[in-house]
This record gives C-alpha cells, structure tokens and sequence, in this order.
C-alpha cells in the first residue's frame, strides 16, 4: 500500500429519513486530520444489503483501501454488516469468535438468547476491536478493513484505537497555496502539466463579483510540490496577473 485510502462508510436509513443526524463524518475527518492523514471518500447509505454490498466491493477493488464501517452489526434482523462483510472479504460464511461469544455471555447471561449471542458470529479471520462502552466488540479483516456499532459513543474510541495502533501519522505533506486574480481557466494549461503524484485543487470565487481561484499544490516530495507551485507562479508573472501567496 502506498499512501492509504481512508473510506468512510456510515450505514443507517434512520441518517437519511432525518430521524437521527451523522456524528461520524467530521469524527472521522478530524481524527485523520490530526495525524496528517485525509478521507478519500465518505458514504451514507441505508440499511440495504445489496447498497451495502456494492459500496464494500468497490471499496476493495482499491488497493490501497483502508474502511472505517459504522453501523449494522447488531442482533436485530437489518443488521447486515456482519454477512456482508464475510461475502466480500472472506468466503461467505460466519463463525462464532470464541473470545466475543465469551463476552456475550459474560454481560448477558441467559439473556444472551436467541438473538444478542449472534452478534459473535463473525467473518472467518475476523479479530476484535474493543468497545470501552460494554465490551460489545467490533471487529476488522486484514488489518485495514474495520467494523463498528452505530453509536458515537462506542464506535469513536474504536477509531482512535484503531488510528493510534495501525496508521499513527501520516507522512509529512509540503503544502503550497496562492489566490489569483484571475478565474480558473487561465490556468488550465499549468493545471495539465501536473505530476499526476502531485494533490492539486483549483476553488474558483467572486469577489466583488470579479472572478479569483484559489491555487493549491500538495506532495510528500518538498521538491516536488515547490516545482509543482512554481509552475503557477511563472505563469502568473508572464501573464502580469495579481496573487497573493498564502
């Protein structure tokens, strides 16, 4: 793996009816955020096994794919995340992890069955990530895929253990940045000739009802990203248009 894929993928209809409002995406923005890592893509879906399916399978055709999954892997019959999980990253079938099936029986006793005991049952392979809240595990595959409950509460501390004992800082990025006088198509010549290793973005404003871009150029290379932003700024000189260097 290169540098990770962080995907975020938030189950629950209840996010997209309005009944309850999504806690996880700036979570987990900001926990990558402070140790210099980024989201690759973010997705709310609901409680649909086939949605659910389709969006795990695309996400493992990334290669360099680390998910957070949030949601479904209760006991209650649309809780999907378990099956579904197994379907795509193992071979499709559940088995009952010995140490959760313990903790179950531990906090619920008789209580246990018929239902709650099956949130042992777990994609082969499958390991335990620990919930602070009650000791209801989550669980991750491959060391890159990770699942956990819907509550903030217990599935938040899981994404700090997880950041904290699997991917604790990212790299160094060399950042870049400048606002021109001038809109976005001036510059997408320069925006072409771009190492494709080089993260770019152009944000397009008015001010004053006069067009300016935002220009920014990021690399772990420190010398790429200075080649990279002096392209823009050569540019910028021969065209005598005005910017500011952030």
């Amino acid at each position: 793996m290169k540098t990770p894929h962080f995907y975020a993928v938030i189950i629950g209809s209840e996010i997209l009816n309005g009944r309850r409002d999504d806690k996880h995406f700036l979570y987990m923005k900001n926990a990558l955020m402070q140790r210099g890592h980024t989201l690759f893509a973010s997705f709310i879906i609901k409680d649909d096994h086939e949605l659910i399916r389709a969006t795990y399978a695309m996400i493992k055709n990334d290669p360099d794919a680390v998910m957070f999954s949030f949601g479904g892997i209760g006991s209650t019959p649309d809780d999907l995340t378990r099956q579904i999980a197994s379907e795509v990253f193992s071979d499709g079938e559940l088995v009952s992890h010995k140490q959760f099936y313990s903790d179950i029986l531990a906090r619920f006793g008789d209580e246990a069955f018929p239902n709650r005991i099956h949130m042992a049952d777990l994609p082969k392979e499958a390991e335990l990530l620990p919930n602070i809240i009650n000791n209801m595990s989550g669980f991750y595959l491959e060391n890159r895929y990770f699942f956990m409950p819907g509550f903030p509460e217990m599935s938040h501390p899981m994404v700090d253990y997880i950041l904290k004992n699997f991917y604790p800082q990212a790299p160094i990025t060399y950042r870049k940045t400048l606002i021109a006088q001038t809109s976005e198509n001036t510059l997408i010549h320069i925006m072409k000739q771009l190492d494709q290793d080089v993260d770019f973005s152009s944000l397009p404003m008015l001010n004053s009802g006069k067009p300016s871009v935002e220009i920014s150029v990021a690399s772990t290379n420190k010398a790429l990203c200075e080649q990279s932003f002096e392209l823009f700024i050569r540019d910028l000189n021969a065209q005598a248009i005005l910017y500011t260097i952030l």
